[in-house]
């Protein structure tokens, strides 16, 4: 589905999609820390119920945008999602009530077990119901429909099961709107965690480069049909939910957080150059279960470590600085992939990510020093 006219270039097609992505991480910066202070201060419970709301109600706009061909309401559609998809650190805050620092990187792992099931999952569906042959009336909206029909499910879910984490609300805190910004300079300044948050930015800006145009890479290289990406996904989906929740619990009882992470960047920067080796398609089967686990891995780990550093009273707000600093760092490669997907070729910003996430290696591996911090009061 191509939703400019056929006379409009493909590269132009480009640098509108790399804006499109790099809009969703850009407001989810700006929104992540406030969603994380709300739920510090009113509980976990509402601020999830209120954000999968607004998630549901974004995927209705997306779904009305592709059909009306209007991309001023698909950019509407994304920002209002990336403002509501901040709660990532609300639900990472709600397992951090709840589970003792030994454990975190465990049951971050299955959160991020439940993200690679439905990767698993949601490709494969979001393929064949985008496929008219299989159902005539099936189209390019037909998985946002579904998906904001599954998010208002989720909100019911939310409301009348989920228990609250937080036993201890703290409803004397005061919202600060500039947070985002705020975030960035303590992870700038924050002497003890600041060669941690810039391994955090370069990781995952180098992810963002790759996961940009990958589906470009497959269709421009081995012919994908949308159907075709959707199975490939799930195939990979399988290997995260096997990653997080064998591998990172197998590891986690032997080897401390910051010693995987010394070989996952490293693994995930090799493995993204191998993609340029297969012939045809199905030698990618081989390369994907290491991109999966190097991948699993250094995110249940970044995430374990920077909730480990402090108390449990400040888990939304630490969480929060770390998904800022995650957003901000995938807010910008979409937008120049576009461009170096249009000036060079559409398999060029995976090379560019593999050589970002090398450097979050080395940040990581020469200026990070394994230290245990107990004392959030120099947090804001």
């Amino acid at each position: 589905f191509y939703i400019f006219d056929k006379n409009v270039p493909v590269s132009h097609g480009y640098i509108v999609m790399g804006y499109l992505v790099a809009i969703f991480p850009i407001m989810q910066f700006f929104a992540t820390p406030i969603l994380g202070q709300l739920s510090d201060k009113f509980g976990r419970k509402k601020i999830l119920a209120i954000s999968l709301a607004g998630t549901s109600i974004s995927y209705l706009l997306f779904a009305i945008g592709i059909m009306t061909k209007n991309i001023p309401l698909l950019f509407i559609s994304r920002g209002f999602d990336g403002i509501t998809g901040g709660n990532i650190a609300v639900a990472q805050a709600a397992v951090a009530d709840v589970t003792p620092p030994e454990k975190r990187a465990r049951n971050f792992g299955l959160i991020g077990a439940v993200f690679g099931l439905g990767f698993v999952i949601g490709p494969y569906i979001g393929g064949k119901l985008s496929d008219p042959q299989i159902v005539s009336w099936f189209n390019a909206t037909t998985p946002f429909f579904f998906a904001a029909i599954l998010a208002a499910l989720n909100v019911t879910f939310v409301l009348t099961i989920f228990p609250e984490t937080l036993t201890n609300l703290s409803h004397r805190i005061q919202i600060r709107w500039t947070k985002s910004v705020r975030n960035i300079i303590h992870a700038a300044t924050y002497a003890e965690l600041k060669p941690f948050f810039a391994t955090v930015f370069l990781f995952w800006a180098g992810f963002s480069f790759y996961t940009t145009f990958f589906g470009v890479f497959l269709i421009k290289r081995f012919g994908f049909t949308q159907g075709n990406i959707g199975d490939f996904f799930a195939y990979v989906g399988l290997w995260i939910v096997f990653t997080q929740v064998f591998l990172t619990r197998y590891l986690n009882k032997r080897f401390a957080e910051y010693q995987v992470l010394r070989l996952t960047f490293f693994g995930m920067a090799l493995t993204m150059l191998f993609y340029f080796l297969p012939k045809v398609w199905w030698q990618l089967l081989f390369i994907s279960p290491f991109m999966a686990g190097f991948n699993g891995l250094s995110q249940a780990n970044t995430t374990a470590l920077v909730s480990r550093s402090v108390d449990a009273q400040v888990q939304g707000e630490i969480l929060g600085i770390n998904a800022s600093v995650a957003a901000l760092a995938q807010s910008i490669p979409p937008i120049l992939s576009g461009y170096i997907a249009a000036d060079l070729f559409a398999e060029a910003p995976i090379l560019v990510a593999s050589a970002v996430i090398f450097l979050a290696g080395v940040t990581f591996w020469l200026f990070y020093k394994p230290l245990h911090f107990k004392n959030p009061a120099h947090i804001e």
